[in-house]
């Protein structure tokens, strides 16, 4: 009987290793970060693509926004 509650002890202890590491594996979580940043970015442009293919006037604004900007900085 020993024998056996030895043998439970060492593969319990050996599950709850696995588990605490598969825990702290933070390797997913930032994969899903980077792919949450590539989505908003690749959004973001086909917004302003969008808008600046428009002849309208939301791409003239959008322009001469991002004009003001860039001379406000300099």
């Amino acid at each position: 009987m020993v024998i056996k509650m030895k043998k439970v002890n060492e593969w319990m202890l050996k599950k709850q290793s696995k588990m605490v590491s598969l825990l702290n594996n933070q390797r997913g979580s930032q994969t899903l970060e980077w792919i949450g940043i590539a989505a908003v970015i690749v959004i973001l442009v086909g917004v302003i693509s969008t808008a600046m293919s428009n002849a309208g006037s939301i791409g003239d604004e959008v322009v001469k926004k991002i004009t003001e900007l860039i001379q406000n900085i300099g």
